[in-house]
């Protein structure tokens, strides 16, 4: 980073009498390579679908040089949670507010660690990651570190040494679910016939709603009629429950990993005119509350949606700010705080509150 200032700082002198300045970047007039990467999805294009790289284009800084960030997240179509969540960073991250910023989105864990691999390569100050699987990231983080690329995690964890970054942003995804379980024991059902529809495996949250759900069953009484991956997809979600009503098994309790999945599974009770939510036949549980899903458990058609916050943007400007100005982190792990709705408790201000 030294040479590249003084290098800019010896062409300005000779070319235009001027001299560079700012934190950790200098700033050129040729714009910087783009990384082969992919572009935000629209809406319409398939979920995985290749694009180049997105960069923020406001009004420049007021003062300073820009901060380099690279941001890998998954595909904003993903779900309520994730558009919420892409938003939320694509509104802190701009020029305006002091940020170079490139964008990655994908649920592929390897084209993630292909992206990383390709900001530190291309000089970012800062990798943010929201990592598609919590595995294989060791390598390409101490690349980073190797670098002088400050890293931090937002919306899940990953399996490496906390060495490898400055600082995590994160869910309790464990506690989501066992919130949500502890509700479910709650309930006192004479039996518990549930089908289980599970996010796509290996994610956090998939891991930490799962673990609860698996230590419960086995107790007397409760029972898994199916354990599937609709991999966060309503369609997939309402399938699966299709398949179970085809067969002919008995089930009383849906446990949705999030709230798409639960909407997909509603539409299959549906169309067999089976009824759910408050009193009825199937107990239906999702996560992530979003506002139609809020709104779904105070019309009693739900019963319970367990909070998974997904506005990490301002948690993570402040640590760079933090780290910016020579200061010290003093948590090297952020919980965001969460709760769950019961179906029979929650009120207007509360989906209008934390509706997402």
């Amino acid at each position: 980073m030294k040479k590249k200032v003084l290098a800019i700082l010896m062409a300005a002198t000779m070319v235009f009498g001027l001299t560079a300045c700012g934190n950790d970047a200098a700033q050129t007039e040729a714009p910087a390579p783009e990384p082969a990467v992919e572009e935000e999805a629209p809406a319409a294009e398939p979920a995985e679908e290749e694009a180049e790289a997105e960069t923020e284009t406001e009004a420049p800084a007021a003062s300073g040089e820009l901060i380099k960030v690279g941001i890998i997240n998954n595909d904003p179509n993903e779900s309520g949670y994730r558009t919420a969540n892409v938003n939320d960073l694509k509104n802190k991250f701009t020029e305006e507010n002091g940020y170079d910023a490139q964008f990655f989105y994908g649920n592929e864990n390897d084209k993630q660690i292909a992206a990383a691999q390709k900001f530190v390569q291309d000089g970012v100050d800062y990798l943010l990651l929201s990592a598609a699987d919590t595995a294989g990231w060791d390598s390409v983080l101490k690349d980073a570190q190797d670098a002088g690329v400050r890293v931090i995690l937002f919306d899940r964890v990953i399996d490496a040494d906390e060495s490898l970054y400055d600082a995590s942003i994160v869910s309790d995804m464990n506690k989501e679910g066992e919130t949500a379980v502890e509700w479910l024991k709650g309930q006192n059902l004479s039996e518990y016939n549930i089908i289980h529809l599970q996010g796509v495996m290996g994610t956090a949250a998939q891991k930490g709603r799962t673990a609860a759900l698996d230590a419960a069953i086995g107790s007397e009484g409760w029972t898994m009629v199916t354990q599937q991956t609709a991999e966060w997809n309503a369609e997939k979600a309402e399938q699966i429950v299709q398949s179970v009503i085809n067969s002919g098994k008995d089930f009383n309790v849906i446990y949705a990993e999030n709230d798409d999945m639960a909407k997909g599974a509603v539409a299959a009770l549906d169309k067999a005119n089976i009824s759910h939510g408050v009193g009825k036949d199937v107990i239906i549980m999702g996560f992530d509350c979003n506002t139609w899903a809020l709104e779904e458990l105070l019309a009693q058609n739900w019963n319970y949606d367990g909070q998974c916050n997904p506005f990490q943007a301002d948690y993570i400007d402040d640590i760079i700010k933090t780290i910016q100005s020579g200061g010290t982190i003093s948590e090297k792990t952020i919980i965001m705080d969460e709760k769950g709705f019961d179906a029979t408790e929650i009120t207007e201000d509360d989906v209008k509150k934390y509706g997402i």
